[in-house]
């Protein structure tokens, strides 16, 4: 089990997730070596990680000194990060930061690499990683999380990175204001009996789409730049709680609204004000 941390661990703060779930992983699974060293992953966990991405500048004993593993997908990437035990990224439809099927074998001799992996979506990219680098004696791994309840993906490793964070997090703020709507309303002309104010807007990564009102699925109706209009019914008052993300709201269903992924949906909503934590010291 490598959990998957980049991007601040999707945005609920690396610092945070890496040692409340150290117990529960072999490792961990980042975009860069400078994440892992901001946050001395190695010296709060006391497990080894490795990089998916590439780090400019950065050579192996910069790695070890983390107790990183480099992906490696070019026979001179390999060559400058052999001390480091590079893991060979294989490229079977991603296309990008992964090794060409014809460089396979350059690129395993000149890192000494015992280990390969590829960015998998569905079955047919980890059958072509083992039709490339199978029967070698490799470690191997391909499931994310779209591909953890298929027993064909596992292979020798999982990297679980939006499973571990779904139903993970509770966003909310409070009305400041709430008021009978007298005809069109705010920029876009909007038309609502009743509304309220929250102070969110496009500055925090809003955007239109659903939200709970004192528990009950409502909308946000337009968004400004540092607060937005919600939806209000004759029972809402200032100070009332809105809740953007959590209990009935799932990062499906505000990606879908928002017309972008559920990865986007966390990163934008847990940068949006303090974060506080349950159930750590």
């Amino acid at each position: 089990m490598l959990a998957v941390i980049k991007a601040d661990a999707y945005g609920l703060g690396a610092e945070a997730v890496a040692p409340g779930i150290a117990d529960l992983v072999d490792g961990f699974c980042l975009f860069s070596l400078r994440e892992a060293a901001a946050i001395k992953l190695w010296e709060l966990t006391g497990k080894p990680a490795m990089t998916l991405g590439q780090d400019p500048g950065v050579g192996e004993a910069d790695y070890t000194a983390e107790h990183v593993r480099p992906a490696v997908w070019t026979i001179e990437r390999a060559a400058a990060l052999r001390g480091a035990r590079p893991i060979l990224s294989v490229d079977t439809g991603m296309q990008r930061f992964a090794c060409p099927p014809e460089q396979i074998d350059a690129v395993l001799a000149a890192g000494g690499c015992d280990e390969a992996f590829t960015h998998a979506t569905r079955l047919g990219h980890v059958q072509r990683l083992l039709e490339s680098v199978g029967g070698r004696n490799l470690r191997l791994h391909a499931a994310g999380s779209s591909l953890l309840d298929e027993p064909l993906a596992r292979l020798d490793a999982v990297r679980p990175g939006l499973a571990l964070y779904q139903n993970a997090v509770r966003v909310s703020t409070t009305l400041v204001d709430v008021r009978d709507t007298r005809g069109p309303g705010g920029y876009t002309g909007f038309e609502a009996a009743r509304h309220g104010i929250v102070l969110v807007g496009h500055a925090n990564g809003l955007r239109v789409g659903p939200c709970l009102v004192n528990g009950r699925l409502s909308r946000i109706l337009e968004v400004g730049m540092q607060s937005a209009y919600v939806q209000a019914g004759q029972i809402d008052r200032a100070g009332d709680e809105v809740v953007l993300l959590g209990d009935a709201l799932s990062e499906m269903e505000i990606s879908a609204a928002w017309g972008t992924s559920p990865q986007e949906v966390l990163v934008r909503m847990c940068g949006m004000g303090e974060r506080k934590y349950v159930g750590v010291g």
